[in-house]
């Protein structure tokens, strides 16, 4: 998956396979995707090459005799006398009773997992490939996207090409259908195994099969989830080549990626095309537009469209007024969130945990810890979770006015909720302490954050530093240097500038060629940098 490899290296492969996909290499370099309607879209006629044949060996002799002892068992039920047998279970056996008794799935799995029990790791891939056919020609998806997760994909080392193989080569003795492939693409696109999935959607092409809108959606879903707005844009545009039509829902999904990606007029554009394509916009669509302008600070457009969501006969619901209260709140427009927030309440659209974590922390950065502290209240008395994230922004708003006792007492309140703090809490807290000219205290709780295992960023660091230089405590600001220089972060020139000029004057001049010298092998300084 993607958080096991250098991100960069792994886009790249998924992409490049992708081209690999495509039928127009010159439209596909094109920065800005082809997102026209898919009926619109050309595609090369499908040479499919044709279906593998292997011949599967009949069993003879005392092979034959097993599995015609075993099957007479199995059809009776009496798993007593099939203890028995278990003893000379083999792969080739395995196999041919599967292919027995191939047409009742809920037999097949019973004896698959007998087998399992009796005989772990007796299965191969092989048989646990007949299995699959056996459960997808059944329409039995989940048990059998359960059965991949569990055993299959694992059992295949993440090769793709062996695990398709072995799928396709035992198709035709299956007489199975082609949900089986479908399964297969949309388990790697759940599992977010990209190159597995990209790699089985190419192959699947290649015999002509192709996968389900709903197994497409998946795969988009997955890709959208962990940011790779990039590939899934891609991914749509060669399901316009293949023909496969698309529903709302991935429709909703390519708006999303639009908007995501910054691209709010393509957005826009593809948005209005969606009843042209026979898929009429739903909440969801409205929402991702509202939600896409609103990030961007274009207020007006987000409540047009909210206007528009009405006129179609669609109810704003949490999710409109969550991403219009960010919008106004990031905006620093709080009279306008809180009629947004009056106006929710008045239509009977319950504020749940965002909606009032979103309100509190707007208040809190811009001064008003007061109204951040009633909407608190007003959460509590109407039994809406309060979380760490809650707590964050109302410590952060009492430390911007200096009100750290208050701030302190609300630490001692969540963690009687066993709520954990984070690097945020700590940063706030810190923050709070060194608009009260406090560094001496900001710098233990830099210590308390890293007990706890949190990591201060460069701004935290570089705000203890500075304070410490207002106090003209410029060995208090090398100290908490040397943290930072150890977590490879790059302190401010000016603010180094400051610390050493500060200890030549305070007579500090061996720390100041100690650190002079430590400050040059790292490039830190400027060339032509003299203290004063």
């Amino acid at each position: 998956m993607f958080g096991m490899r250098s991100n960069a290296k792994y886009n790249y492969h998924v992409l490049l396979l992708l081209r690999q996909l495509s039928t127009n290499s010159t439209a596909f370099m094109k920065k800005e995707p082809n997102l026209m309607p898919l009926g619109t879209l050309q595609m090369r006629k499908l040479n499919p090459l044709p279906l593998p044949h292997r011949t599967v060996p009949e069993p003879k002799g005392q092979d034959f005799d097993y599995v015609n002892v075993a099957h007479s068992h199995l059809i009776r039920s009496d798993w007593a006398k099939l203890n028995s047998l278990a003893a000379g279970l083999t792969p080739f056996r395995i196999k041919h009773i599967l292919l027995k008794i191939k047409k009742d799935p809920v037999l097949s799995l019973e004896f698959f997992d007998w087998v399992e029990l009796q005989r772990p790791n007796s299965h191969t891939l092989e048989t646990q490939s007949i299995m699959l056919h056996i459960l997808t020609k059944a329409k039995k998806f989940k048990i059998a996207e359960s059965l991949l997760k569990r055993s299959i994909i694992p059992k295949t080392m993440n090769s793709a090409s062996e695990l398709f193989d072995c799928v396709l080569y035992s198709y035709r003795a299956c007489d199975s259908s082609p949900g089986v492939f479908d399964s297969l693409f949309k388990t790697y696109a759940h599992m977010k195994k990209f190159r597995n999935a990209t790699d089985t959607f190419r192959r699947m092409k290649e015999y002509g099969f192709l996968p389900t809108i709903e197994s497409c959606n998946a795969y988009m879903s997955s890709l959208l989830n962990l940011h790779r707005t990039d590939i899934s844009l891609v991914f749509y545009r060669e399901m316009g080549r293949c023909r496969i039509s698309p529903n709302v829902y991935t429709l909703n999904m390519v708006v999303s990626a639009l908007c995501k990606s910054g691209r709010l007029e393509k957005a826009v554009e593809m948005f209005k095309e969606m009843e042209n394509m026979g898929c009429r916009p739903t909440v969801a669509s409205f929402n991702t537009l509202i939600a896409g302008h609103s990030s961007q600070g274009l207020m007006n457009s987000a409540m047009k469209l909210k206007t528009m969501m009405s006129k179609n006969g669609l109810h704003p619901d949490i999710v409109t007024y969550n991403a219009l209260l960010n919008g106004y709140c990031k905006e620093g427009k709080l009279h306008d969130a809180g009629k947004i927030f009056s106006e929710m309440k008045a239509v009977d659209v319950v504020p749940n945990t965002v909606t009032y974590n979103t309100l509190i922390n707007g208040y809190s950065h811009y001064g008003n810890s007061e109204m951040g502290s009633t909407l608190y209240e007003e959460m509590l008395r109407n039994g809406v979770k309060v979380d760490i994230l809650t707590y964050n922004a109302l410590i952060l708003g009492l430390c911007n006015e200096g009100k750290t006792k208050k701030a302190s007492y609300l630490v001692k309140k969540l963690l009687k909720e066993n709520l954990v703090p984070n690097a945020s809490t700590f940063s706030a807290l810190i923050s709070g302490q060194c608009k009260r000219k406090n560094p001496e205290r900001a710098f233990q709780l830099y210590k308390s954050m890293k007990r706890s295992g949190c990591h201060p960023n460069a701004d935290t660091f570089n705000l203890i530093i500075s304070t410490f230089c207002k106090n003209e405590d410029f060995e208090g600001a090398v100290e908490v240097l040397w943290e930072m220089l150890e977590r490879a972060m790059t302190p401010d020139v000016n603010m180094l500038v400051e610390i050493l000029e500060g200890l030549h004057k305070c007579g500090k001049a061996e720390a100041a060629t100690r650190l002079r010298r430590e400050l040059d092998g790292k490039q830190l300084l400027p060339e032509d940098f003299l203290p004063a």
